[in-house]
């Protein structure tokens, strides 16, 4: 039995899941997450020195990070950063943790006909995780990324120094409220918050930013303004792509045609489910 008067222990030991960790689901793979965060070791490491004693700073740090996450928080918000695309982030409770789903997105647009040095902007970009990737994947672009949350800002920031993305440009501001003076764009895109305030999911994500995750009208509120204002913002023949949840892509595709985009479309995430639609701005704005 491992406490926090516990002064060393071996990797075995930490590896060992008592009924209180197994009651609150934690599995093997997220304690072996925290012990190769301690020891700055790889798995194999782990699988063999299972005998190996951590000294007593790393046993206490590791005893500390594993109590966090028996009280329920995420392992990404524990371990500070989360794997998206080929990309390490940092994230912290200001941002969201992205999820592996919203990979898809960025299929999605790097497989889209688009300009060379196509201009590209991520609306509430949080940790930066769509705008770092599709970064990393075309420096040539023009990567704008917003935030409504200085916080969260500042977190992508960091996340492209670190990945030497320099090319990205931050802006702060509430949706279409953080380009005021600037150009057009060949593709807008957003992973807005989408789920109903009611919706009972939400028990299982406290220690995420609540105004990320929730939006009025049955989730709707926010995909509704980006897809209203989104021609005001397009180049023509530019492309509007948005995250949505599972069971929204009838309504997100109906409102993105009653706007008047065209060859409208739904993309399925890893799960099999409709995540991303997007359409064409194919028209000088005229309205």
């Amino acid at each position: 039995m491992i406490d926090s008067a516990s002064t060393s222990i071996t990797i075995h030991d930490a590896l060992q899941r008592s009924d209180e960790m197994m009651q609150a689901g934690i599995t093997l793979r997220e304690l072996e997450q925290i012990l190769l965060h301690v020891l700055g070791q790889s798995r194999t490491y782990l699988r063999m020195y299972v005998d190996t004693r951590l000294d007593t700073a790393q046993t206490q740090d590791f005893i500390a990070l594993r109590s966090r996450l028996i009280g329920g928080e995420p392992l990404a918000y524990v371990l500070g950063s989360q794997a998206f695309w080929s990309l390490n982030l940092k994230v912290t409770p200001d941002t969201l943790i992205p999820r592996p789903d919203t990979e898809m997105v960025v299929t999605t647009i790097l497989e889209l006909p688009l300009p060379q040095h196509a201009c590209v902007v991520d609306m509430g970009t949080g940790s930066g995780a769509i705008a770092l990737a599709l970064a990393s994947e075309r420096p040539q672009w023009q990567l704008t990324a917003t935030d409504f949350s200085n916080e969260a800002l500042h977190v992508a920031q960091e996340n492209a120094r670190v990945h030497g993305l320099d090319q990205v440009r931050f802006c702060l501001g509430s949706w279409y409220d953080a380009l005021d003076g600037m150009g057009r764009f060949d593709v807008i895109v957003s992973n807005p918050p989408y789920i109903d305030p009611a919706d009972t999911h939400l028990a299982g994500l406290t220690h995420e930013p609540i105004t990320a995750l929730t939006s009025l009208e049955l989730g709707l509120a926010d995909l509704r303004h980006l897809i209203q204002f989104a021609p005001h913002w397009l180049r023509t023949a530019g492309w509007l792509v948005l995250e949505h949840g599972y069971d929204q892509a009838e309504t997100v595709r109906n409102m993105l045609t009653a706007r008047g985009f065209k060859a409208v479309r739904t993309v399925r995430d890893y799960g099999g489910n409709d995540r991303v639609s997007l359409g064409q701005w194919a028209e000088p704005l005229v309205d």
